[in-house]
């Protein structure tokens, strides 16, 4: 897990230049038809990137973005109209037997398909109307890491092609560098407070919020310690009433308009008693995590790099294989 999370930068710098021309001739193609919907289709740590994909959709393209209940089609063979969709599959393996069969059920109810996929020989990579490769390489930890970082670089790719941002395009030049030093910043700050830790809250907002769910996933599978992810703002709603003297929370915070809301419910758990781990660019002061400064969209990613570092160091720590978690496979087939 841990070469193949620093391993990252490279991939990304790969995939960017790879697939120019493809993202462009797909991109082309949205702003000719513009699609009346963007569905997603994925499990796990390629749903959580799909999280991502909603709030660059909805607040650069403008286009209201939902994800699929692959269970409609593979369990109750149901097939909503998807005439006019853009369905995206993202998927490391390509081979869930229930993506699929949704992959299969949007084809044939009028959706463009487009697969985000690691391996271009995947029965998802034959599926799809087109194919965006993420070029992470093998992976062998069953903990995702490059390959989740290769998807959130490859939707904020199409989400520039497609919106013609040049500034957000430019940005997405220097993001293999802004990869490699957000893998050299220390979090061992969070190891040492989460070492002997039972539960916690894993927070982010907009577009840092898949990035939230994406870690609250890895402290499960890699340190068999129970943690929620939840917005800043749904925290509130609820699971605040968890939160008593001593409990961790781990925040991420990108440089956008969600930052000082972030920083707000942040000091509000700190009021409550909470340990915060607050994470992001310039930040100081007691339970700081460094993160490094970038285009707001790309922010997230470099932070999930950084946390993947300290993760890996968490899990061994807590005496466990980060490699190998328990009852876990790469391949998930679900149906």
């Amino acid at each position: 897990m841990f070469l193949e999370a620093g391993q990252a930068s490279e991939a990304v710098a790969a995939q960017l230049a790879a697939n120019a021309g493809r993202t462009a001739r797909i991109a082309q193609r949205l702003r000719d038809n513009p699609p009346r919907a963007v569905v997603t289709c994925a499990r796990g740590s390629s749903d959580h990137a799909a999280t991502y994909g909603k709030y660059l959709f909805e607040t650069r393209a403008g286009v209201i973005t939902a994800s699929a209940a692959l269970s409609v089609s593979s369990v109750y063979a149901a097939s909503p109209n998807l005439t006019g969709v853009l369905f995206l599959a993202l998927s490391q393996s390509g081979q869930s037997p229930d993506l699929l069969s949704a992959v299969e059920a949007a084809k044939a109810a009028g959706a463009f398909t487009v697969a985000l996929v690691n391996d271009v020989n995947s029965p998802l990579a034959g599926l799809a109307d087109e194919v965006l490769p993420l070029h992470a390489g093998p992976e062998l930890s069953v903990a995702a890491t490059k390959s989740y970082i290769a998807t959130l670089a490859a939707i904020a790719q199409l989400t520039a092609a497609w919106t013609q941002d040049a500034e957000l395009t430019a940005a997405l030049d220097s993001l293999p560098a802004v990869l490699a030093e957000a893998w050299t910043l220390d979090w061992t700050p969070a190891v040492e407070r989460l070492k002997l830790a039972r539960d916690l809250y894993v927070l982010g907002r907009g577009v840092g919020f898949g990035v939230a769910q994406e870690a609250a996933l890895k402290f499960k599978e890699t340190c068999g310690l129970h943690a929620e992810a939840f917005s800043a703002a749904e925290v509130l709603h609820g699971p605040m009433a968890l939160v008593k003297p001593g409990f961790p929370a781990l925040v991420f915070a990108q440089n956008d308009a969600t930052r000082g809301s972030v920083e707000d419910m942040a000091k509000g758990l700190r009021g409550r008693g909470a340990e915060v781990l607050l994470a992001g660019a310039g930040m100081a002061g007691s339970g700081a995590l460094p993160g490094v400064a970038a285009h707001p969209l790309l922010e997230p990613i470099a932070l999930v790099q950084s946390f993947y570092r300290m993760v890996n160091a968490l899990a061994v720590a807590r005496g466990y294989d980060p490699d190998s978690p328990p009852h876990l496979n790469k391949v998930t087939e679900t149906v």
